[in-house]
């Protein structure tokens, strides 16, 4: 018995169709936007994570991941209480918050000097 096969853009079709149906807040447009950075946020001091580790409050410096799961898999390591997963559209200025979490918390030997009790 022969099987079809959807063609590509069938499968395309139907499968943006399925993505829309799961995150119904977030427009489709915007999903499949190709200017979006995914950037790590520190909830609290609002600076986003760079190439080279450092902080910074401007977020087209920030470091762009490939994926959200990436992104968290990379916040959850640093040393930073609460952060955010965001979405950065340079075109428009726009934040989408794609998720959040806690880091690994900051260090007591940074809070507190080495003398102090």
């Amino acid at each position: 018995m022969a099987r079809l096969v959807p063609s590509a853009k069938v499968r395309s079709v139907f499968r943006e169709k399925i993505f829309l149906d799961c995150v119904r807040g977030i427009s489709g447009s915007l999903l499949a936007c190709q200017y979006m950075k995914i950037l790590i946020e520190d909830a609290e001091r609002l600076e986003y994570l760079t190439n080279t580790n450092l902080w910074t409050k401007t977020p087209i410096e920030g470091k762009c991941f490939s994926a959200t799961g990436n992104a968290l898999a990379a916040a959850k390591k640093e040393s930073i209480g609460r952060f955010n997963i965001v979405g950065y559209i340079s075109q428009s200025k726009q934040f989408v918050n794609l998720n959040h979490g806690r880091g690994r918390g900051i260090d007591a030997e940074k809070v507190l000097p080495a003398n102090a009790s």
